[in-house]
């Protein structure tokens, strides 16, 4: 039973790690003016994951500590096949009613014959978008972080000739959404030792797919350039930030 486990929620009073994290996410939220002023409703990406989970608390803990306090909704995805951690919907719905959270479930239809992530991804943005709107939060944070802004940069690159990183905020004009990312500052390696300290850590991407993607390939790659220059994954992160910057500066 749910009931009788010890449900893994971190809070506050941090260890030296947390109030290094959520320094990080206070940061970013300044910097990019993630919430507009704070607004009165927020949606989170909640996938179960390590990133996921480290935002919702991280998120959580914020309110009425420097902001004011608005509500939360966690969204999470579960279905047959979803890219994300493969936990159960209970787990995480007995974790957001000790938080008084509201948490809402949708279901994908992927399946495993014609699973792939383009078509996975769309799905899943849809359905975040949709349900987020029905409560009236028009900013969804995502659990990206320092790292996954690096691979997307490397990746685009790559593949797409394009140098484009994970942006802090993106305004989705046509679904009326705006995306924020408050770990952009932070690093997986924190995130995971963060994950571990509180007893999430064992939960991981459970993704047929995933585990042999270009994004894993490009990950390896980062992982033998750091051989011989150490700072790549910061390096990249960095300049995709300031590149990103200027571009919205100078459209």
């Amino acid at each position: 039973m749910l009931l009788d486990l010890k449900l893994p929620i971190a809070r506050p009073p941090w260890t030296s790690l947390g109030k290094e994290l959520e320094s990080c996410v206070r940061k970013a939220i300044y910097d990019f003016d993630l919430f507009d002023g704070v607004p009165e409703k927020v949606a989170i990406a909640l996938s179960g994951g390590k990133d996921s989970l480290t935002l919702l608390f991280l998120l959580h803990s914020l309110r009425g500590r420097g902001f004011p306090l608005f509500e939360i909704h966690a969204i999470h995805v579960d279905g047959e096949f979803s890219c994300g951690a493969g936990v159960q919907g209970d787990f995480l719905r007995a974790i957001c009613r000790e938080m008084e959270i509201n948490f809402i479930s949708c279901t994908s239809t992927q399946k495993r014959e014609d699973l792939e992530c383009y078509s996975c991804s769309r799905e899943r943005r849809r359905l975040i978008f949709t349900a987020a709107k029905e409560v009236g939060a028009t900013t969804i944070a995502f659990g990206h972080h320092r790292d996954d802004s690096a691979q997307t940069l490397l990746l685009n690159l790559l593949h797409k000739a394009e140098f484009a990183a994970n942006l802090p905020k993106v305004k989705m004009e046509a679904f009326g959404i705006t995306i924020v990312r408050p770990l952009i500052y932070v690093a997986e390696e924190s995130i995971r030792t963060f994950s571990k300290q509180h007893g999430f850590a064992r939960i991981t991407c459970q993704c047929p797919v995933g585990q042999n993607s270009k994004r894993k390939t490009v990950e390896e790659l980062i992982c033998l350039l750091e051989q011989s220059f150490p700072n790549t994954r910061n390096n990249l992160a960095k300049a995709g930030l300031l590149y990103g910057s200027n571009k919205a500066k100078n459209p």
